[in-house]
């Protein structure tokens, strides 16, 4: 074995490939033909879009283990441990088996170069190959056509909502966009879009391939009938259920689209309503619009979101859910995203900005956060040399009938979790 903690495996492989994202599917097929992963023995999902993608996964997984069903699960990336990204039966792997897959992996990768993504991507299949399972579920990382996830053909296909992200890589309009989100379908095999209003280009796609497309508000249905009650409907199925346990009448979109998939897998992995009520009941999802309650102390609400669809919907849910107090935000967003778009989204909801850079790849420099926000009118704006001191600055500030909102990035909310779960207090919902 080259390396015996999880650490050396991920620092070396951080190191190995000169670029952090090169798209294409060679390398990673010719390295996942030796591992003889191509072939999967369970049903795979595989789940693309732009926003929405990792609530469908918890879904897809809560509804499947609520019907007994040993289940993987694949998503990217993670907040506070690596093993967060390959999930089996809801559970991280352990360190042990992921070095002992990146070990099989350097076994027969020989000479070919493989980026930090491949190797997870390499990683989970080779797990999930080991481990005897019904159904894998596989988040897309980028894009789709040449994310390294598809080098596995799918069983079903889901696409949920597309919007303006990544531009550099998939195209700046929705149409490029969905072409690239696209690429996960397969011919004469069913794909499910989860978009009420899905780019034209997808749908073509779809036809060109002979992939049967089931699309919201053409094909299936739902409706919001209380605020606890929304049902979904398909031909002659109607089933009534219960509101997520995930905040905000977004998930109801992503729900619709998850019973759709698992719809079209009836006859191999049957389930029914009471799944679906338990799934939703019990579905849980880190880092979107998780609230923090402690006793005495303010609310916090840490949220991944960081482009303009997600930052909408964000805002959405806090005028859903009012301060009683004033509104404090601790901010940090790549410098390839849409700031200034986001930020002044975010404006009528915050009182005062609490920003620092991020210690990552394409992280922006703390004057040009500063002068986005001068840029778009914000006021009370406070620097710090990271988020860590920003957060925890705000929170000492902050009373009880307070708010702080931590957006922007996976980095963001991931170095406000990682305070949380080590103050003695933490209490996450």
């Amino acid at each position: 074995m080259r390396f015996k903690t999880l650490d050396e495996w991920l620092d070396w492989q951080t190191a190995l490939h000169p670029r952090q994202i090169e798209l294409g599917l060679h390398r990673c097929k010719m390295v996942a033909e030796r591992l003889k992963v191509l072939t999967p023995n369970f049903t795979v999902i595989t789940v693309g879009g732009t926003n929405g993608k990792g609530s469908s996964v918890m879904m897809l997984d809560a509804f499947l283990q609520a019907g007994g069903y040993r289940t993987g699960r694949y998503m990217s990336p993670h907040l506070l441990r690596y093993n967060e990204r390959i999930c089996i039966n809801g559970l991280e792997v352990s360190d042990t088996v992921l070095c002992d897959a990146f070990n099989a992996i350097e076994d027969v990768r020989k000479d070919i170069s493989l980026t930090f993504f491949e190797f997870s991507t390499l990683a989970a299949l080779y797990v999930f190959q080991q481990a005897g399972l019904d159904v894998v579920i596989l988040e897309v990382g980028l894009g789709g056509r040449l994310d390294a996830v598809n080098i596995i053909d799918s069983d079903v296909a889901l696409v949920t909502a597309i919007d303006i992200d990544h531009v550099d890589w998939l195209g700046s309009d929705r149409e490029s966009i969905g072409f690239e989100k696209a690429g996960i379908f397969r011919a004469n095999r069913p794909a499910v879009c989860s978009d009420p209003n899905p780019p034209q280009r997808l749908i073509d796609y779809a036809q060109q391939l002979q992939t049967p497309l089931y699309r919201l508000n053409h094909d299936y249905h739902y409706q919001k009938t209380t605020e606890q009650t929304w049902y979904w409907q398909y031909k002659a199925i109607n089933y009534p259920l219960p509101m997520p346990a995930l905040k905000g009448d977004f998930q109801l979109q992503n729900a619709a689209g998850v019973l759709m998939v698992l719809t079209l897998l009836q006859a191999r992995h049957p389930l029914g309503l009471a799944q679906y009520q338990q799934g939703l009941a019990t579905v849980r999802n880190a880092g979107r619009f998780q609230v923090i309650h402690t006793q005495g102390e303010c609310t916090r609400i840490l949220d991944v979101a960081h482009n303009l669809q997600a930052a909408q919907v964000l805002k959405q849910l806090l005028q859903h859910y009012p301060a009683q107090g004033k509104r404090y935000a601790v901010v940090s967003i790549l410098k390839d995203k849409d700031i200034e778009g986001i930020m002044r989204c975010m404006l009528s909801e915050v009182d005062e900005w609490h920003i620092a850079p991020l210690h990552a790849p394409r992280a922006t420099p703390i004057e040009e956060l500063q002068a986005h926000l001068q840029a778009i009118g914000a006021t009370h704006i406070h620097c710090y040399q990271t988020i860590s001191d920003a957060y925890q600055t705000t929170l000492q500030q902050a009373s009880a009938l307070d708010r702080v909102i931590v957006f922007g990035s996976f980095y963001t909310v991931a170095e406000a979790l990682t305070i949380e779960q080590n103050r003695e207090s933490f209490q996450g919902k």
